[in-house]
C-alpha cells in the first residue's frame, strides 16, 4: 500500500510539474528534460508513468474531462434550474483555472491543437455538449425562450467561455469574474424571457462578487 500511495503521489507530482509548464510555455516548447527538473524526479520515474509527452497531454485533458463532468453532475444534484447550474459550472470552472494549472493546462492544450485519442472527447465537443443539455431543459423550464436555436447558443457559450480566457491572459487575473458576468449578462438579454431576466441578472452579479471574494 505504501508503494502504490508512493506511486500515486509521484504521477501526481508529473502531472501538475506538466500542467505549470504546459500552462506557461505551451505544449511544444516544453521538454521532458524540463518536466523532470521542475517535478524534482529522475528520468526513470517518469517513463514509469508516461511513455511520452502525449501521454502526458492526454493525462490532463483527462482530468480537465473528469472534473468538467463531476462539477456538472454535483451542481445537477443540487436542485438548482438548469439554467442556474450551467451559470454555476462556468463560475466553478473558471474559478478552478485560477486555483491551479491543470485546468489552465488544459485549456492551452486543446486550443494549441493537441491531439485528442479517442474514446476521449475534444473539451469543447464535451463543453458544448453539457451546454446544450442544460439549455434544453432550460427552455422545458420556460427559462429560456422556445425559439432560440440551443447549438448555436452552446457554441456561441463555449466560444465565450474559451476566448474569455485566453484574452483575460493579457489583464490581471482579478477581471475574469467581472468579464464571466458581463458575457452571462448579454446572454440572459438575450435568450431569458423578461419576466424571468431579473432572477438571472441578479444570479451572474452574484457568481462575479462570490468569485472575486473567493
Amino acid at each position: 500500500m505504501a508503494r502504490q500511495l508512493r506511486a500515486e503521489q509521484t504521477r501526481a507530482t508529473i502531472l501538475g510539474a506538466a500542467a505549470e509548464l504546459f500552462d506557461r510555455h505551451g505544449y511544444e516548447s516544453t521538454s521532458l528534460s524540463e518536466i523532470v527538473a521542475h517535478a524534482g524526479v529522475t528520468k526513470g520515474a517518469l517513463y514509469f508513468h508516461f511513455a511520452a509527452k502525449e501521454d502526458l497531454a492526454h493525462a490532463i485533458m483527462e482530468l480537465q474531462s473528469l472534473t468538467s463532468r463531476r462539477l456538472a453532475a454535483e451542481l445537477d444534484g443540487k436542485g438548482y434550474t438548469s439554467l442556474e447550474a450551467l451559470m454555476r459550472l462556468t463560475f466553478a470552472m473558471a474559478r478552478l483555472c485560477e486555483e491551479g494549472p491543470v485546468l489552465r493546462a488544459g485549456l492551452r492544450l486543446a486550443t494549441g491543437g493537441v491531439a485528442v485519442r479517442p474514446p476521449l472527447p475534444h473539451p469543447f465537443t464535451e463543453w458544448r455538449e453539457i451546454a446544450s443539455s442544460r439549455l434544453l431543459d432550460a427552455v422545458r423550464q420556460s427559462d429560456v425562450h422556445p425559439d432560440i436555436d440551443v447549438d448555436s447558443v452552446a457554441h456561441t457559450l463555449v466560444c465565450s467561455i474559451v476566448g474569455t480566457r485566453v484574452v483575460g491572459t493579457l489583464e490581471p487575473d482579478a477581471r475574469q469574474p467581472r468579464r464571466l458576468a458581463g458575457m452571462w449578462r448579454l446572454l440572459i438579454r438575450g435568450m431569458v424571457p423578461v419576466t424571468r431576466r431579473a432572477r438571472y441578472l441578479t444570479l451572474a452579479a452574484r457568481l462575479e462578487r462570490d468569485m472575486s471574494n473567493a
